[in-house]
C-alpha cells in the first residue's frame, strides 16, 4: 500500500473520545502509506511519554497511541503528524477524561420539593428575594421560566427572553414568584435589565435594587438611573424589601469575549454588596432541617447568618454549549474538567478584590 515516494495521506483519522477515570484511551488512524516517520503531540507540544502509561504502535499504515490508566492529566488535544521526504500531515482529537464528581447534588425531586415547601424564615422577613443579574442574553429571563416550569410542571413562558439578540428583552424591574397549591413558596425571583456597555442596565440601579430602594414596575434607562423623587423609590426599606441574594446569571460559552467594561460592572456591583450595611442577625430565626448533604438553600442559611452584606452566587447557564460532555448528557456537568475550569474563572473574574 503505498510507496516511499508518494505523500502520506490519512484514510481514517483520529476520533474523539470521552472515558472515565482509570479506564484506557485508545487513538488510532490509517495512512496511505507506511514509509512515513509517526510523531505525536498533546496540547500542540510534543507528548513526553511515560514507561508504563503510554504505548506507541505502528502496524503496517496503521498509527496508535494507547494511555492506561485514564487520569485528569490526560484530558486534552493530541495530534499525530505523519511526514515524509514528500511531505506531510496531520490531524487532531480531543480526549475528555470524566473527573470524579467534584460536586454532590442531591437529585431527589420529591424530597427537594418537600423542603421548599416547608421552609421557613423569620416573622421579619416573609420570603427571600433573589436578584438575577447579568449580561444581555445570559438567560437571566429564561431561567425564571425554567423555575416556574418545574414547580409548576408545565411550559411555563411569562419572561419574554432575548436568546440571541444583542438588545435586551427586560426593560421593566420584575418581580415574579413561585406558586403552590395554597398561596406561594417563601421566595420571590427579581430581573432587571441586563448589562450592556452604554445601553444596559445602569449599576445604580442594580444597587438601588439591591437596597430594597426600587418598586417593582420601574422601567429602566440605560444613562439615567432611579431617582428619590420617583414614584417607584421606596425611602426606607425594611429588611424584607431588600434583596437577599444576588444572582449573576452568566453564560458558559461566551465569558471569555466580555470586555473589561463588563467586568468593572460586576466587579462595582460586587464591592457593593459586601458593603451593604444589613443587619443578617435576625435571619438567625430560621428553621431550617439540616442534614449531612448540604443542599444549596442549606449553604445559603449558614451565608445569611455570617456574612456581611448580601450573599452572591453565579449561576452558569447553557453550559451545553460549552463543553462536548455536558452537550451529550448534562449530568455529566461536576465531571467535566472545563466546566470547573470556567467556574475558577468566573469566581477570580468577577469578585471584586
Amino acid at each position: 500500500m503505498g510507496s516511499s515516494s508518494s505523500k502520506p495521506e490519512f484514510i481514517m483519522v483520529l476520533a474523539y473520545k470521552q472515558v472515565k477515570s482509570g479506564e484506557t484511551i485508545t487513538l488510532c488512524c490509517k495512512a496511505s502509506t507506511e514509509h512515513v516517520t509517526a510523531t505525536w503531540k498533546k496540547n500542540d507540544r510534543k507528548l513526553c511519554c511515560v514507561e508504563d502509561k503510554h504505548f506507541v504502535e505502528k502496524e503496517a499504515t496503521k498509527f496508535s497511541l494507547k494511555i492506561v490508566s485514564a487520569e485528569e492529566a490526560d484530558d486534552g488535544k493530541y495530534t499525530i503528524n505523519l511526514k515524509n521526504c514528500k511531505g506531510e500531515i496531520s490531524c487532531s482529537s480531543h480526549v475528555r477524561v470524566e473527573l470524579m464528581e467534584w460536586r454532590k447534588l442531591d437529585l431527589n425531586r420529591e424530597r427537594l420539593f418537600n423542603t421548599l415547601k416547608t421552609f421557613k424564615i423569620c416573622n421579619e422577613v416573609p420570603e427571600l428575594h433573589f436578584l438575577l443579574y447579568g449580561p444581555v442574553g445570559a438567560g437571566k429571563s429564561s431561567t425564571i421560566n425554567t423555575i416556574r416550569t418545574i414547580f409548576e410542571g408545565h411550559q411555563y413562558i411569562e419572561c419574554l427572553a432575548a436568546a440571541l439578540s444583542e438588545k435586551s428583552q427586560t426593560k421593566y424591574f420584575d418581580r415574579f414568584e413561585v406558586p403552590k397549591e395554597m398561596g406561594s413558596f417563601p421566595f420571590a425571583f427579581y430581573d432587571i435589565m441586563g448589562l450592556q456597555a452604554n445601553k444596559g442596565v445602569h449599576t445604580n440601579d442594580i444597587i438601588s435594587a439591591l437596597k430594597g430602594h426600587m418598586k417593582a414596575g420601574y422601567m429602566c434607562t440605560p444613562k439615567t438611573p432611579l431617582s428619590d423623587d420617583s414614584k417607584y423609590y421606596l425611602k426606607s426599606p425594611s429588611l424584607s424589601d431588600q434583596m437577599h441574594c444576588l444572582l449573576c446569571i452568566i453564560p458558559a460559552d461566551t465569558f471569555g469575549l466580555m470586555g473589561n467594561d463588563f467586568l468593572e460592572q460586576f466587579k462595582t456591583v460586587s464591592e457593593a454588596t459586601r458593603n451593604l450595611d444589613m443587619n443578617w442577625r435576625m435571619m438567625h430565626a430560621y428553621k431550617f432541617p439540616i442534614n449531612s448533604n448540604l443542599t444549596p438553600l442549606t449553604l445559603l442559611r449558614l451565608c445569611l447568618q455570617d456574612y456581611e452584606g448580601v450573599p452572591e452566587a453565579v449561576l452558569m447557564t447553557k453550559v451545553d454549549k460549552a463543553c462536548v460532555m455536558t452537550r451529550d448528557c448534562l449530568r455529566n456537568i461536576y465531571k467535566s474538567k472545563k466546566i470547573r475550569e470556567k467556574m475558577r474563572e468566573y469566581s477570580s473574574s468577577l469578585v471584586s478584590q
